[in-house]
């Protein structure tokens, strides 16, 4: 069995934490360098729910893509829901390492996971990283489709490959309008629409779209917006990412047991649609 300190390097090497934003907390949270690996969970959020996960599963490491101190914190009493997740962590010797904007720009990335399972062929970046020779790294992608489809139609192509959750599908723009190329980014993407304008899409699909700036979308052009939950955008990194590790895993002779959670952390339980609302 490997130690934390040779996966953590394997996964630094996929996602270096010198390419994440500056105000981000990437890296090892919770972890002794020294101890041995063998299970390692994959999840959006370090919530306790996951951490619950972990610790049946027998993990040693729990690799989140959301931070769990982003802003910084004065305490890890346990008496907070965040204490209480590193004290459950350290009494388990459960490792927790954060690749949150560090793998959204990465090639691949959490937007390249987003267009695969959609479909759809990715072009290149949205935002492309200047510091890649190759053109490949950066934020969001810009995607083709083998065969155009409706606004609707990819809608609902959404709806059926991401992972269910209350929220489903916003869509904005005329519903039979046809897609031949779409900008994709998972997370939160509404300061994104000027590099979309640029881009020409027909359409973008990302999260937690704010009212001001997809009502100026949609009054400035014809793109059509589709808004889907931030967990459910960013989940299928989650998948890449063990298959990355799985992979690495093989390389090194390392017999790692490497899972993906499939706990449903969208902070939205249900929804209840207005009478007579457009569908």
């Amino acid at each position: 069995m490997p130690r934390l300190s040779e996966v953590i390097a394997a996964l630094e090497n996929l996602w270096p934490a010198e390419r994440a934003e500056s105000w981000d907390a990437v890296g090892t949270v919770v972890g002794d360098p020294g101890q041995r690996v063998r299970r390692v969970l994959f999840a959006v959020d370090p919530v306790q729910d996951i951490v619950d996960e972990a610790v049946e599963l027998g993990a040693d490491l729990l690799v989140t893509h959301h931070p769990l101190y982003l802003r910084g914190t004065t305490t890890v009493a346990a008496s907070t829901f965040k204490g209480r997740v590193v004290h459950t962590l350290i009494k388990h010797d459960i490792a927790l390492h954060v690749a949150h904007t560090n793998a959204d720009t990465a090639d691949p990335g959490v937007s390249d996971a987003l267009a695969g399972a959609l479909d759809l062929r990715v072009t290149g970046p949205l935002v492309p990283d200047p510091s890649d020779p190759a053109g490949r790294r950066g934020l969001g992608r810009i995607c083709a489709l083998d065969h155009p489809l409706t606004v609707r139609e990819l809608a609902d192509r959404a709806a059926g490959r991401l992972p269910a959750t209350a929220q489903g599908i916003r869509v904005a723009g005329d519903p039979e309008a046809l897609v031949r190329t779409v900008a994709v980014s998972g997370g939160s993407g509404d300061s994104l629409f000027d590099h979309v304008r640029e881009a020409g899409v027909d359409a973008f699909l990302t999260a937690d779209l704010r009212h001001h700036p997809a009502s100026e979308a949609v009054a400035r052009s014809s793109l059509a917006l589709l808004d889907a939950a931030h967990w459910a955008t960013e989940w299928p990194w989650c998948e890449l990412a063990a298959g990355q590790l799985d992979e690495i895993s093989d390389r090194h002779g390392w017999d790692l047991r490497v899972h993906v959670s499939k706990t449903v952390t969208d902070p939205w339980t249900s929804h209840s649609p207005s009478p007579g609302a457009p569908n």
